[in-house]
């Protein structure tokens, strides 16, 4: 819900090596840029027909790697201003260093706190580098890390999307019951079409389904209230997947008020809105309702306290 998470451009041609040094010093670099290649040719791949421009992921996992190339060129004003812009884009309003570092490692009622630690992480390394030890090699694997979590890439290699056509990778999965209670539609690009098989999916099988994966489909409002009835319906759903999509915070107030009544959802736990447009933290009313419905749980993290709250 906060703290559980499910597991643009091309960077510039100034990040290549220069001839000669390829092979031997490139290494590090060349598992970033596969990554960052693999996203935009994805996106050239199944972007079309779901509406205009890339999902935000494009967008951030290009600032990662631009930011990394301009650390190993030296240039730490420029890599300080661009991590600025990400911490932004991501929904880490404030320019201070002293916030990153200190308030956000504190303040827990984020939607993706797993992104905000590697963010603290990197803004240190960027500020403070440690002068012993192989402080660029850090930095490179928590740009790893990052572009990892922010991309589709594990569900893609799951799914086999990369090897097989997108709709017989969806046909595969509204087959049969649910394996292990899941329907897994992760990195499979949906279309409005497809919602509809999606949903009599959902609704046929609705005694056998406790976690639907919907990370990476090119979900937008519009298609996520579409299939709100059928998901709000599932009896025993207790993890519902929506990050890596374009959903926007104007979602928040139809689940908000579909989460007032204890007979919709009535046994989820946790939703995971990371990696969206601009939903970057829940609104206390979706905290309080999620927490009713598992108050075996405990304090939940996502929630601030009364303490903490006053502070």
């Amino acid at each position: 819900m906060g703290t559980k998470q499910t597991k643009g451009c091309q960077p510039g041609s100034a990040g290549e090596s220069p001839p000669g040094h390829h092979r031997k010093k490139a290494a590090p670099r060349e598992r970033g840029d596969f990554l960052a290649s693999l996203v935009a040719k994805s996106g050239e791949k199944f972007g079309k027909g779901a509406g205009p421009g890339l999902p935000p992921y494009h967008r951030r996992i290009c600032m990662i790697q631009d930011m990394l190339l301009l650390v190993k060129q030296g240039r730490q004003e420029e890599a300080t201003e661009l991590l600025k812009n990400l911490r932004q884009d991501l929904g880490m309003e404030s320019t201070s260093l002293d916030d990153v570092l200190y308030r956000y490692a504190s303040f827990r009622n984020l939607v993706d706190p797993i992104t905000h630690d590697l963010i603290i992480s990197l803004a240190r390394y960027i500020h403070c580098p440690k002068p012993e030890g192989d402080s660029l090699g850090a930095m490179e694997k928590l740009c790893r890390q990052l572009t990892y979590h922010l991309s589709p890439h594990s569900q893609w290699r799951r799914q086999g999307i990369m090897k097989r056509k997108p709709q017989s990778c969806l046909k595969a999965v509204l087959m049969g019951k649910p394996q292990d209670n899941t329907v897994d539609l992760s990195g499979i690009p949906l279309t409005l079409k497809d919602l509809e098989r999606v949903t009599s999916y959902l609704e046929h099988s609705s005694e056998h389904i406790d976690t639907v994966e919907l990370c990476f489909t090119e979900l937008t409002d519009e298609m996520l209230l579409q299939l709100l009835p059928a998901l709000c319906g599932l009896p025993r759903l207790t993890t519902l997947a929506l990050n890596g999509n374009r959903l926007t915070k104007a979602i928040l107030r139809d689940l908000t008020e579909t989460l007032k009544d204890p007979k919709k959802f009535p046994s989820v736990t946790w939703i995971d809105l990371g990696n969206n447009v601009d939903i970057f933290s829940l609104p206390q009313p979706f905290l309080v309702s999620l927490k009713r419905r598992c108050p075996k749980q405990g304090n939940l993290p996502t929630i601030l306290e009364f303490g903490e709250g006053q502070a």
